[in-house]
């Protein structure tokens, strides 16, 4: 099931979580130091598959008795305007596609669309790894901007290794071989409920977020799945897939609820898309300014200051040009600089709207039986600049450039160096 991704900051987690305490197998890769599939596999695996496949057979008759008794030829009208003939309760959208061309059917990828289903394909597959290995909980696997991630909640605050990448990456290649076919199947929310019993997070998701009598899973193999798809046709279209990467977050990025463990992947229709961006990938830690900055003493943080940029005196240089031009630009295009306060009372952010949606993500203390708050954005005190005396309509309009200095609260791991780093400036 689709989520929010993390990059934008709220889902975060400190990257590289601690290994579990159980002692770990020799993978498939002769990793000593990473974990092997599960022998026998969790219990929960074919529970939930027994009660599938039942449900899948159910729904195959009925679908056969109503294709049998209600079928009827049709025409579909193609974006195009084109009209094609099918047949009502037998003809998919993936037929229709080949009639056109067979590369549109298969081969799609440069589209935003068919690659966010292509990442959340693949996220499916790391799915099923994930819990042929850890046998864990599986919680929100999206799509991304940069691929896809899956998270899990794992007992006895058990944690996640690069070491264990090599066994999961085989376990991936594994089904991706195998083809295993993505289906479909829509079923009774108390039956969906029977069948994660064992697991909570799927459970609060089905009682809190579904409020449909019935919704959708998707099966690829003994993965199945709350989700509402679409996928590829089977698991053998993705030719190419790497986990690079683990952090820890928390459920719904709510910093009192349960630790997960997030691993994220990246997948390609090409194996030589692959190794370019894997090519990149090494040549922008190469570039990473939180690298240069340390090697180049421009900037540091500090654990008594946590997000916090301490700019040195070559930094700040850098800084203070970087500011003057921004000023430049900001007369060029009509703004006038002003400056206003980093504290106020939540009063400004309640009627502004954001201590509804973003009090969470926002330093707050309480003065004198008031509750106050460091200004994680201008725009507030701007409408307070504006508000305080009578305007005509002549002034209009109103452009203020205000190198405030912002604080958010982020959670740890979802700040990656200055530009998402409390306190930073912001015109």
């Amino acid at each position: 099931m689709s989520e929010l991704q993390v990059d934008a900051g709220k889902k975060g987690g400190a990257e590289g979580g601690k290994d579990g305490g159980k002692k770990k197998a020799k993978n498939a890769a002769g990793d000593s130091g990473g974990r092997a599939e599960l022998s026998p596999p969790p219990e929960y695996i074919d529970e939930r598959l027994a009660l599938y496949t039942k449900l899948k057979a159910e729904h195959d008759a009925l679908m056969a008795e109503r294709a049998a008794k209600d079928s009827r030829a049709i025409k579909v009208t193609l974006p195009d305007g084109k009209v094609v003939d099918a047949e009502s309760w037998k003809t998919t959208p993936y037929q229709v596609a080949c009639g056109i061309s067979q590369g549109l059917a298969d081969n799609t990828f440069d589209d935003e669309e068919a690659q966010a289903v292509y990442w959340h394909s693949s996220a499916h597959i790391l799915g099923e790894a994930m819990e042929r290995v850890y046998g864990g909980c599986l919680c929100y696997g999206p799509p991304i901007e940069s691929g896809f991630y899956y998270d899990m909640f794992l007992e006895n605050n058990e944690g996640v290794s690069s070491n264990d990448f090599p066994c999961l990456e085989n376990l991936c290649k594994k089904i991706m071989k195998e083809k295993q076919p993505f289906e479909r199947l829509e079923i009774k929310k108390e039956t969906l409920l029977e069948m994660f019993k064992y697991n909570t997070f799927k459970c609060r998701i089905l009682n809190e977020k579904v409020t449909t009598p019935t919704t959708t899973v998707y099966r690829c193999g003994p993965l199945i799945d709350l989700c509402r798809g679409p996928h590829v046709r089977h698991t053998g279209k993705i030719k190419a897939l790497k986990v690079h990467k683990n952090s820890s977050t928390y459920w719904e990025g709510k910093a009192d609820m349960e630790t997960l463990q997030r691993i994220y992947g990246i997948s390609f229709p090409d194996p030589k898309m692959l190794k370019e961006w894997e090519k990149f990938q090494e040549e922008a830690k190469n570039r990473d300014h939180r690298k240069l900055g340390r090697e180049q003493d421009l900037f540091f943080f500090h654990d008594l200051s946590p997000g916090s940029c301490f700019f040195m005196p070559k930094g700040a240089f850098i800084y203070n040009t970087l500011i003057e031009f921004i000023r430049s630009e900001y007369r060029k295009r009509g703004f006038q600089e002003v400056v206003s306060p980093n504290i106020y009372n939540s009063k400004l952010w309640q009627t502004s709207g954001h201590w509804q949606h973003y009090s969470e993500n926002m330093f707050s203390f309480e003065v004198e039986k008031e509750t106050f708050a460091l200004k994680p954005m201008n725009c507030p005190g701007h409408c307070l600049m504006f508000d305080h005396r009578p305007r005509s309509w002549r002034e209009l309009p109103i452009r203020m450039a205000d190198f405030g200095v912002l604080h958010r609260n982020e959670l740890s791991g979802a700040l990656t160096g200055p530009h998402s780093c409390p306190p930073l400036p912001a015109g």
